[in-house]
């Protein structure tokens, strides 16, 4: 039984990591690239205010380091598993802005992300 346990812990860490460094490249690019390069990887952020396009990237680095750091460092580590309570209802919100421009052709990112967070959020609320 404590195997599977620790094969648990080891699989959400994995998932950790890749959907933290997901969220902070993605982070990264939406505070640092100049909006009309964006908008070559991401249409949206052509048509949204700089000041939106700036906030979801801090809100984006801030997630991606949400998932790790306090489970890491043990400081209330039951914060990551809010945090990916938080990336579940982004990729909400997500899908539906995707689905309100037309764009269903792309949602199933936001819904593999948002499954993969909410494994998170039940295997770090558990």
């Amino acid at each position: 039984m404590k195997s599977k346990a620790k094969l648990f812990n080891i699989i959400l860490w994995v998932i950790q990591v890749l959907l933290a460094a997901l969220f902070l490249i993605a982070g990264f690019m939406k505070l640092g690239m100049p909006i009309p390069k964006l908008s070559t990887i991401y249409s949206w952020t052509g048509q949204a205010s700089s000041i939106l396009v700036r906030a979801l990237g801090l809100i984006d680095t801030l997630a991606g380091a949400g998932l790790i750091l306090p489970a890491a460092l043990q400081i209330r580590p039951r914060l990551t598993a809010w945090t990916a309570v938080a990336i579940f209802a982004l990729m909400c919100c997500a899908t539906i802005l995707h689905l309100s421009r037309g764009e269903g052709s792309v949602i199933g990112f936001n819904i593999i992300v948002a499954l993969l967070a909410a494994v998170v959020a039940w295997g770090r609320l558990k």
